[in-house]
């Protein structure tokens, strides 16, 4: 009897039995997902954490959700609680001319736009004066930092601004020129701004104002610390030793700072060629690399008592990647980045520097020798050995990498590359990934691509 009432009870409620195992995998992969609030995603460790995205990219091709004409700028998007905020500028006189030793006039906007993540309608749009004397002079280089119901920028002559999320009012703002007398480098301030807590922190630049700290609420000065001059790289923050570190890269060196009073840890000397201190020192374990380009790079050992490090080895031209304005990622002993000599990608190893593989496939495919400065920008997908890679040419390339080999799971073309650099069409923005979304931008548009499974 008991089986004919159970066989009863899943006829008469078969369709909710389906919608519950339909809906229960929905809301378990929904818990994985995750914002990409800043430059390099929620951790700044250039990982997407989030379930039910492609396996790899078919040969048709991938959905394009919208675009969203824009204007110029090498900003990447950042992404949260629906929205998409865009940093860009709107030029009224003045072309972009690029010599990377000059200097060009430009008048126009620095301009924050916020859309809807879902149809790229735009919610608000911001903008204030902004005249350029820098090199490059395309745009902002910052991603927007979301942090709550406030989104922080810093502009490439150095203005930086806390704005509301809901409506793009100014809560605070400040010129480093202005406020600091803090000289404004030839390639523009680049220090993507960190939150962390109740404190937002910026390469400044100056005596004894390297790296600031600011009270997020309201822009005040909480620290300053080290003498040196601002470089492009942003500041970081990691955990070694059991204790957390603010890590600054600046042109002088790699320090290690309290990130609550700015007190010195550590420092490890490294002068990157034209203070081009640009990617952020990558970590794995207890190990730290640091690059410029050329050949100047380090890797560190740090110690796992208190709070130190040492060398461990230094590049020479045949060995390491040498990055610029693209980080590479560090994972289980090996560096993943595209190289401003060759302009190909290169797996390394981290313990000797030996060059594993090389390929040109995530950085201009059409290439089989040496592109300066070639770009591509690499995302690890969670915890796997699978990537993301979008390249300079507009491509987003999905690969599985590891130390013995890279293999294509696909690629797709996503937007044009607008900009220009050493003679050749570029996209030089760091994209985003969230809501099962890639979101990407150029000097003209913003694209979204989708990306579920």
């Amino acid at each position: 009897m008991r089986n004919v009432n159970l066989r009863l009870f899943l006829y008469n409620n078969l369709a909710a039995i389906f919608a519950l195992c339909v809906i229960i995998p929905l809301l378990i992969s929904t818990a994985f997902a995750e914002d990409w609030p800043a430059w390099m995603g929620t951790d700044r460790d250039g990982v997407y954490r989030e379930s039910g995205i492609v396996k790899s990219i078919p040969e048709t091709g991938l959905r394009v959700k919208w675009r969203q004409p824009i204007a110029e700028g090498y900003a990447g998007p950042a992404v949260a609680e629906g929205k998409v905020v865009v940093f860009d500028y709107v030029k009224s006189e003045g072309e972009v001319v690029n010599d990377p030793g000059t200097r060009v006039e430009r008048q126009g906007n620095e301009r924050i736009t916020a859309m809807n993540a879902a149809t790229g309608n735009v919610l608000w749009q911001k903008s204030y004066e902004c005249p350029y004397s820098i090199s490059y002079p395309a745009g902002p280089r910052c991603t927007p930092t979301i942090d709550g119901e406030q989104v922080y920028t810093l502009g490439a002559e150095g203005d930086l601004q806390c704005r509301s999320m809901n409506d793009g009012e100014v809560i605070w703002q400040l010129s480093l020129k202005e406020k600091f007398n803090a000289e404004i480098l030839i390639w523009g301030q680049s220090s993507h701004p960190l939150v962390d807590g109740d404190l937002l922190y910026t390469m400044v630049g100056g005596e004894g104002q390297g790296v600031v700290a600011f009270n997020k609420m309201n822009g005040e000065v909480v620290w300053k610390a080290l003498d040196t001059e601002a470089g492009y790289c942003p500041t970081s923050i990691i955990e070694a030793a059991g204790v957390r570190q603010l890590i600054a890269f600046h042109p002088h060196g790699v320090s290690s700072l309290n990130p609550s009073n700015g007190q010195k840890y550590w420092e490890m000397a490294i002068e990157p060629m034209y203070q081009m201190s640009i990617s952020r020192p990558m970590i794995d374990e207890n190990l730290m690399y640091a690059s410029g380009i050329r050949s100047v790079s380090l890797m560190m050992e740090m110690d796992t008592e208190k709070p130190g490090a040492k060398e461990l080895w230094r590049g020479n031209p045949k060995n390491s990647v040498y990055s610029a304005n693209a980080t590479p990622l560090f994972v289980d002993g090996v560096l993943y980045g595209s190289d401003c000599v060759m302009g190909c990608l290169f797996a390394v190893d981290a313990k000797t520097g030996e060059r594993l593989w090389q390929t040109f496939e995530a950085t201009r495919p059409e290439e089989k020798r040496k592109v300066n400065h070639g770009t591509g920008f690499v995302t690890r997908i969670g915890d796997t050995n699978t990537y993301f890679i979008m390249s300079e040419v507009g491509d987003l390339v999905m690969a599985k990498m590891t130390r013995e080999k890279f293999e294509s799971l696909g690629r797709f073309h996503v937007l044009e590359p607008t900009g220009e650099a050493f003679g050749r069409d570029v996209v030089w923005s760091h994209p985003a990934y969230a809501e099962r979304t890639l979101f990407a931008r150029n000097d003209k548009e913003i694209v979204a691509v989708d990306l579920a499974e």
